[in-house]
């Protein structure tokens, strides 16, 4: 079967990996453009596009997925199938081309959790299980035919990196099964109205709205968001000085702690030395590590070394 492979991040590239260790024929990788990276802001290729050329492969960068130019190149590879691990909304002159069809990897057991941010929002509704699912595409987003998924436990201690770690290799895997179902004809697969149990939650986009502390909800409320968001964009807040100037900061890492309190919430306590505490709702949080604008993520500690919170200050 001629493949083709569709997708960009660095959670694309075992799935890309495996295929190719499997000695599947992989005719073409398409994935983004060259984006500017870093202080220079040098054209820098994605993960997926380092890997296939690694291995020689044929990559296609196109600006428009409807290019005409692009898609008769498509047209001329007469892949079998097309297979996509996160990348951009595909049009369907595209992923009706193979005769096989064209199937997505998908962080979530679908149809839970269908859109851009299955992996973070599972740990930011404080989710203990989660999954991953393949499914052939059809019009609407995330809604296609699912062909195979596999359930995946989230901890207490893990946050949006170290699960999704986790979920690519073991997406590879699936993917690797999903592959090798179609070669031999066993490559069923099943409506997704079949799996609607309970009331459906969304993964919309990840936005600067979405991503706000809110200090008024519970600690273990905040420290699932903080921890949803750990790999990216990192869950924010604002720290209000006395002179009523705010400063936006990140918050990567905390503790959640229960206990009754008689401080105003976003209050914080530290000795501007080992830790520094903010009180919520229902307790306080423990902050392990933070970003000021244009610094480094850092440890507490290490941010405490060149930085002293002074006494008036609030977190909002």
């Amino acid at each position: 079967m001629k493949i083709i492979f569709y997708g960009t991040p660095e959670f694309a590239v075992p799935s890309l990996e495996l295929l190719l260790q499997h000695h599947k024929d992989i005719v073409a990788v398409v994935t983004a453009p060259d984006k500017p990276a870093g202080r220079g802001r040098k054209l820098t290729p994605s993960p997926v596009k380092e890997a296939a050329l690694k291995h020689n492969l044929f990559v296609f960068q196109p600006e428009k997925l409807k290019d005409p130019e692009f898609l008769e190149t498509l047209k001329n590879l007469n892949a079998d199938l097309q297979i996509v691990v996160a990348f951009r909304m595909m049009p369907e002159v595209i992923w009706k081309m193979p005769s096989q069809g064209t199937f997505n990897l998908h962080g979530s057991l679908l149809p839970q959790y269908r859109g851009a941010a299955p992996i973070n929002w599972a740990i930011i509704n404080g989710e203990k299980n989660t999954g991953l699912t393949t499914f052939f595409l059809q019009q609407e987003i995330d809604t296609g035919r699912i062909i195979f998924s596999k359930e995946i436990e989230i901890t207490d201690e893990d946050n949006a990196t170290s699960l999704q770690n986790r979920m690519m290799i073991q997406g590879a895997e699936l993917v690797l099964k999903t592959v090798e179902a179609i070669e031999k004809g066993s490559g069923s697969s099943t409506p997704q109205e079949e799996f609607i149990h309970s009331e459906l939650k969304a993964a919309p986009k990840l936005s600067r709205e979405n991503t706000r502390i809110h200090f008024n909800q519970g600690a273990i409320q905040i420290r699932n968001m903080i921890r949803g968001l750990s790999l990216h964009p990192g869950a924010h807040c604002e720290l209000l000085k006395p002179d009523h100037e705010t400063l936006t900061v990140k918050i990567f890492e905390a503790k959640a702690n229960i206990h009754s309190h008689t401080h105003a919430i976003g209050e914080m306590e530290t000795d501007n030395k080992t830790f520094l505490k903010i009180f919520v709702q229902d307790g306080s949080l423990d902050i392990s590590e933070l970003q000021f604008p244009g610094k480094s993520r850092m440890k507490i500690k290490d941010v405490l070394n060149g930085y002293k919170f002074d006494v008036g200050m609030k977190f909002c």
